[in-house]
């Protein structure tokens, strides 16, 4: 899924002006239930509502504006697109850049909750809280967590008077045993800015969250030390992605993030344009004509759209194939009821593609779209070769629902299921050879033996690649 890309992570949705009086009504107007998600949509007359459900709450989302038949733009620039299905009572959800649709049922009238305001005191925002992940959360068995026994033990110490730093402080100890870098919590903008004064995320243990600091020591060591002897040294999609020439014909390609690459709040067009640019020069090259083998480092990736991933992927491949398929929980009652698991399939691209021997660097900072588009290579048909640690473990779009009160939280609902029917969520994806990654000890030494054996594996293939 989705860091969050972000998208990215919530369902936010956006309308527009009210179509002529004799104009018949639109066949995607009505109210509309996700199949899973937790969300309701009332769409009418061009404006389309958002409601965030629970069993005990119904917040409204964001509101939006039609910007043509079935879609809709939100005041961020995603497009969403909205289409009815066979007998007009489904229909579907699709969100520009999204590897998925979200299916809708059509419905009456608005759930009883959505007729009353829910309100913002302490008590509620712990329920919300706690019944949001009760309904949507699909993990909590796989990391031995009893979220029940969790609510015994906080909802007491929670009242009228609790304030804003005591609840912050109390939610983070709820979900901290998750593990989970896809859950957040999210404190309220109380200076206005218009940026949360407070955020808390715990990743899985061992490893290091990527941020800008990180990212920028780690390109520069890798610069300095792995790139040092090599030629055509080039950044593209604003320093998101860099490729080098290595002395042994491979080719080094670096992708710190899959997004991020025309700026901030770029519409996905924009983002997908950037990659192509920088995609259609470096498969371009001579190297890509005799192909001796690409190391894709993906060691400090902060995720992103797991679209432009699947695009990537498509570019390295002449043969569809199956890249995995998503599912979400979809039972408030039943955490082991699922929606029926969407296919996604890589396609091969246009322009220049590269179908040679790959090694892929990855470690616990690789994250969220990282994963999915390691993912989408284990069944490439070409030899691909996974070295360095096990990815971070989260592959789920984000949910974000909002609290009474003015707090957030961010978690996932989704799973990402292999041919076969297997996750990686939590422990995550396995390298094929272990190998330590910008370790303390490996700085000190100046040392990068992950990506010293992808050259060594891929100047002898034959006999390194399966």
């Amino acid at each position: 899924m989705r860091i969050v890309t972000a998208a990215t992570l919530a369902l936010t949705l956006v309308g527009a002006a009210a179509p002529a009086a004799t104009a018949r009504p639109p066949a995607t107007d009505g109210i509309w239930r996700t199949d899973g998600y937790g969300t309701v949509l009332s769409i009418r007359n061009g404006t389309l509502q958002e409601y965030q459900t629970t069993a005990v709450s119904c917040i409204a989302g964001d509101t939006g504006r039609a910007t043509g038949p079935g879609t809709y733009t939100t005041t961020g620039g995603t497009v969403l697109t909205v289409r009815t299905r066979g007998d007009r009572d489904r229909a579907s959800v699709r969100s520009a850049g999204d590897v998925g649709e979200r299916h809708l049922r059509r419905m009456t009238e608005l759930p009883a909750a959505c007729k009353v305001s829910t309100p913002g005191t302490p008590p509620a925002a712990f329920d919300v809280f706690w019944q949001s992940f009760e309904e949507n959360y699909p993990f909590f068995a796989a990391k031995g967590i009893d979220w029940h026994a969790v609510r015994d033990r906080y909802r007491p110490m929670v009242h009228e008077g609790t304030t804003p730093d005591e609840l912050f402080t109390l939610f983070g100890r709820m979900v901290e045993p998750l593990h989970d870098a896809h859950v957040a919590v999210w404190d309220v903008d109380a200076d206005h800015d218009g940026i949360p004064d407070r955020r808390f995320a715990q990743g899985r243990p061992g490893t290091v969250q990527p941020d800008g600091k990180l990212d920028a020591e780690v390109k520069r060591f890798v610069v300095e030390r792995d790139l040092k002897d090599a030629r055509n040294l080039q950044d593209f999609a604003a320093g998101r992605i860099t490729y080098a020439d290595l002395p042994g014909g491979q080719g080094y390609l670096r992708i710190s993030g899959f997004g991020g690459y025309a700026g901030d709040d770029a519409p996905y067009t924009a983002e997908l344009a950037e990659l192509d640019k920088a995609l259609d020069t470096v498969l371009g090259r001579q190297r890509a004509r005799n192909p001796k083998g690409l190391v894709i480092d993906l060691r400090v990736n902060g995720g992103g759209s797991d679209a432009l991933g699947l695009h990537l992927a498509g570019r390295l491949t002449d043969t569809p194939y199956l890249a995995y398929s998503k599912r979400a929980r979809n039972d408030p009652a039943d955490p082991t009821r699922h929606t029926r698991p969407q296919p996604l399939y890589v396609t091969p691209a246009q322009g220049p593609r590269y179908t040679g021997p790959v090694a892929v660097l990855t470690g616990g900072s690789t994250v969220s779209a990282g994963e999915t588009f390691t993912q989408a290579l284990m069944d490439r048909p070409g030899r691909t070769v996974r070295i360095g640690q096990p990815t971070q473990g989260v592959f789920s779009d984000v949910m974000e629902r909002k609290l009474p009160g003015g707090m957030s939280v961010w978690l996932p609902n989704e799973e990402l299921l292999t041919r076969s029917g297997r996750t990686y969520d939590g422990a995550g994806i396995p390298p094929h050879l272990t190998e330590p990654v910008f370790t303390p000890e490996e700085f000190a030494r100046n040392k990068d033996s992950a990506f010293d054996r992808a050259v060594r594996v891929l100047r002898d293939r034959d006999q390194g690649l399966s």
